[in-house]
């Protein structure tokens, strides 16, 4: 049985992770091996429940009890937990050294899961202790509102594993959808066209940001693609375009844009930065 929870990684995912997790009753710990970035973690889950109180969606004794099952720490060694959710930077040699490091200090009935959004997780099990035990469970940003969580089942992944992931996705509120490790798993594999197909028009002069995005949501997307692209994080889209590229062998028709490469080496990552393909106070 899940009692306690422990996210690795303070940034916007690991955050809107932490925040799920203990508004759904769980004791949840965030770690992260930046102190500035666990205070900054602290002071938005904060905000973001005071703004929750303000409009009646919790109570203030909801509000202090969600504060109370939260623990803030840049201490690996602390963050033991029935289920440790890894929400870090976007390399496997990262990924794997901190999965290593969470087995060796967590018993082998401790579940590891990942958030990666496209790398390979079966690559990732072969080396890690207990691969029984080790499955992607992939959140959405932003992860406080989106219902969507992939529940991703490697080769080595015991079905009690993945039993457990689903039930503690239903417990978040969220909609979990199982899927079998590949390139992109279910959604990010479907959407890359159309980020890069709007690139494309982009690089091409057809059209502009503005437009292809006014466009697209007249159409029924949520958001256009110029505007998701900036919220998800251009370095994240950016990533898991070249990780798919890559995992299936090239395909012209999924080669990342160079505009997109430039935004990464101007530092323009979209919202977290201020400036993306739009710009943000």
């Amino acid at each position: 049985m899940i009692k306690t929870i422990g996210i690795c990684g303070a940034g916007t995912m690991g955050s809107g992770i932490a925040q799920v997790s203990a508004m759904s009753g769980y004791n949840t710990i965030l770690y992260d091996l930046e102190p500035a970035m666990v205070t900054k973690a602290k002071a938005a889950i904060e905000k973001n429940l005071s703004i929750l109180a303000e409009k009646k969606k919790i109570t203030a004794t909801d509000q202090q009890a969600i504060g109370q099952r939260l623990t803030f720490t840049s201490d690996l060694g602390a963050c033991t937990a029935d289920l440790i959710i890894e929400a870090i930077v976007e390399r496997p040699d990262i990924k794997l050294d901190l999965f290593i490091k969470l087995a060796a200090h967590n018993g082998p009935h401790t579940i590891l899961a990942s958030n990666t959004s496209s790398l390979s997780l079966d690559a990732l099990t072969e080396k890690i202790p207990g691969p029984d035990r080790f499955a992607g469970m992939h959140f959405f940003n932003p992860a406080p509102l989106m219902k969507l969580v992939e529940v991703v089942r490697t080769k080595y992944t015991a079905e009690t594993t993945i039993d457990t992931l689903m039930e503690v996705a239903r417990v978040m509120g969220k909609t979990p959808v199982l899927c079998t490790d590949a390139p992109g798993f279910i959604v990010n594999h479907v959407a890359r066209p159309y980020y890069l197909e709007a690139l494309r028009l982009l690089e091409e002069g057809l059209s502009d940001i503005e437009t292809i995005d006014t466009l697209m949501e007249a159409t029924g997307f949520k958001m256009g693609p110029f505007r998701l692209m900036d919220l998800i994080g251009n370095d994240i889209n950016y990533a898991v375009s070249e990780s798919i590229y890559e995992a299936l062998g090239r395909p012209e028709r999924l080669k990342p844009s160079l505009i997109q490469r430039q935004m990464l080496a101007e530092g323009n990552l979209g919202r977290k930065t201020g400036k993306g393909y739009y710009r943000y106070e």
